[in-house]
């Protein structure tokens, strides 16, 4: 078969150093399955019969104009950048294992051996960019009939694909859930057998897919596909442990394994925020901990905000996460979380609005979006007395930020200024006077300004003695 439309300009100058070095060129893997699906893609991969890095010094010798070649010599793979698009060379190879290693033994191979090789069907189609038969589509493993049907199946045995490469499984479940593609059955059960196997991988790469999961459409599609075959437990053991309901006196609690999950995507219909989908993952995960049964109350889970807040740092560190910026934000989200739901249900107080506003600061309307994200009940009344209470806290929010200018609050009065005025060293008493000054300020006993700020404190300060 011979495909249109896939022609870009930068591919005649392959297809002429083809020609000139008698060396095969093909486009392989992503590209070609997202140019079947119509999707837009970044990556440009080109296999060769030949050297990789030698193939593409020649097509970089050919290129006219403004151009970057780097060479990984170590991986016999080039990255050549020209008309601001990255192409990607290797050299066919075929590979085998080690069992306790995902380091593939590299041979030099044909195309035939490279595409076997391939996780997916889908992802081991090729078009030819020699000039013989430019445009032919290469389909070795029926990986078309694969991708009309939105079925993921290996080239080979899938148990042998996944035992020589565990991070293959990972893969194949971000492609389920990126794509809405099934997994054949037999994948399924060698995703299962071989689990255990992705202790050999290293974080970073598994932390990647997870990622891209949690970036695609419905993230909770590859999440319970992880959890079905036995690999979340393995790799996000936290995530699990919310899982089941207990029952007393008649009296259950909602499985929160699950509500997360619904919590998720409702998230993800409005945001492609990764670090907010992670605050919508891990909202609850301090509630096993913090799990009691009360005879008055039912079941509880009291301070498990402030316990899942304490755990987002101890599961960003194990799972090589972003320890700056990203992991503070999840932290603030998740020790907040229930702060804009309770007001739906209390008298909505001009200075527990104003407490919100700063303590959310910049990231408000991010709390404010997973709160209305955390409504997961099934009973439509209730949902919709929900929204309602809470578009009234959102039009409380607005009115009381007009007036007040609290977003991104702070103190009017610094600690340079109490020491400078009270002639007195750094210490505790600065702190009491800021929060002193903050509460009145919450409170709508003075204004949001240095003026009146300025006259409590001295007054205050008067009063410790200072």
């Amino acid at each position: 078969m011979i495909l249109e439309g896939f022609e870009i300009p930068e591919f005649e100058v392959i297809t002429l150093t083809s020609s000139q070095t008698g060396i095969k060129s093909y486009l392989v893997g992503g590209y070609v399955r997202d140019f079947l699906l119509q999707r837009k893609t970044k990556d440009i991969d080109i296999t060769v019969e030949g050297s990789g890095i030698d193939f593409a010094t020649a097509v970089s010798q050919n290129v006219v104009g403004k151009k970057s070649l780097t060479l990984f010599k170590n991986f016999g793979t080039a990255q050549l950048i020209f008309n601001d698009i990255a192409f990607e060379f290797v050299g066919a190879r075929k590979e085998s294992y080690s069992r306790d290693s995902r380091n593939p033994i590299v041979e030099d191979g044909t195309l035939t051996d490279d595409l076997s090789r391939r996780d997916f069907t889908i992802n081991a189609l090729a078009i030819s960019l020699n000039k013989e038969n430019f445009g032919e589509l290469i389909d070795l493993f029926n990986g078309t009939e694969d991708l009309e049907n939105k079925i993921l199946r290996t080239p080979l045995d899938p148990d042998i694909t996944f035992n020589d490469d565990p991070l293959r499984m990972m893969r194949g479940i971000r492609f389920a859930s990126q794509l809405g593609f099934q997994l054949t059955e037999s994948s399924l059960i060698a995703m299962e057998y071989n689990a255990s196997r992705i202790d050999i991988i290293t974080q970073e790469r598994i932390t990647e897919e997870l990622n891209k999961i949690i970036l695609s459409p419905k993230p909770s599609v590859g999440f319970l596909l992880l959890h079905k075959v036995g690999l979340l437990n393995l790799i996000f053991p936290e995530f699990c442990a919310l899982e089941g309901v207990k029952t007393v006196d008649n009296k259950s609690h909602k499985d929160n394994f699950y509500h997360t999950l619904e919590v998720l995507d409702n998230i993800s219909r409005h945001t492609d925020n990764l670090w907010l989908r992670w605050a919508a993952i891990l909202h609850d995960i301090g509630k096993p901990t913090t799990q009691r049964f009360d005879k008055e109350a039912g079941w509880t889970f009291h301070g498990h905000e402030v316990v899942g807040a304490k755990m987002v740092s101890k599961i960003f560190k194990r799972m090589k996460l972003t320890l700056s910026e990203p992991m503070r934000y999840v932290e603030k989200l998740v020790m907040l979380h229930l702060r804009p739901i309770a007001l739906t249900t209390d008298i909505i107080t001009d200075a527990a609005i104003r407490r919100l506003i700063v303590d959310a600061g910049e990231d408000l309307d991010d709390l404010m979006q997973l709160c209305r994200a955390d409504i997961t009940s099934k009973n439509p009344f209730k949902v919709e007395k929900f929204n309602h209470r809470f578009d009234e806290v959102i039009l409380k929010i607005k009115a009381v930020e007009e007036r007040d200018a609290l977003r991104n609050w702070k103190n009017p009065i610094t600690g340079e200024i109490i020491m400078d005025y009270f002639k007195i060293a750094p210490g505790k008493q600065i702190g009491i006077l800021k929060e002193i000054i903050k509460e009145a300020i919450m409170n709508g006993d003075i204004q949001n300004d240095f003026e009146q700020s300025f006259e409590l404190m001295i007054v205050e300060g008067a009063k410790m003695g200072l």
